[in-house]
């Protein structure tokens, strides 16, 4: 292994390291809603997928060795991103508006059962309901 490798960190023994952190943190977000304090469970899964993003990012990527153009291009995606989200959210995040046609309702227990007691009526008439008796 040469010199100029151990120095950017392409090493073996870097890579599996990086891998062991990983992991640990995958096992720190699995475990941590188990919990159930929400708000900590939130900034911990929040917090664990910024530091495993920015790991894969910069190690796995390389981008810690590239120019630094980079990293900016990268930020300055991740802003329009964000302004995109905040621009559009909201108008797609409201359920109701004019000429606004949603096309997800989640049923309420009455809307539920409504349902249910129209698709099953007659279901206790017998077995020879609507047959023709054949």
């Amino acid at each position: 292994m040469s010199n100029s490798e151990e120095h950017h960190g392409h090493s073996a023994k870097h890579y599996v390291k990086i891998y062991w952190i990983l992991l640990a943190m995958l096992g720190v977000s699995i475990v941590g809603p188990e919990i159930g304090i929400k708000w900590l469970t939130l900034i911990t899964a929040f917090g664990i997928a910024l530091v495993k993003a920015w790991m894969v990012c910069a190690y796995f990527m390389h981008l810690n060795i590239e120019k630094k153009i980079a990293w900016y291009t990268l930020a300055a995606t991740l802003l329009l991103l964000l302004v995109f989200f905040t621009g559009v959210a909201p108008d797609v995040m409201k359920p109701e508006g004019q000429n606004w046609k949603s096309l997800y309702h989640e049923q309420t227990r009455e809307e539920w059962d409504a349902e249910y007691d129209a698709a099953h009526h007659g279901d206790d008439h017998g077995d020879d309901h609507g047959d023709g008796g054949h």
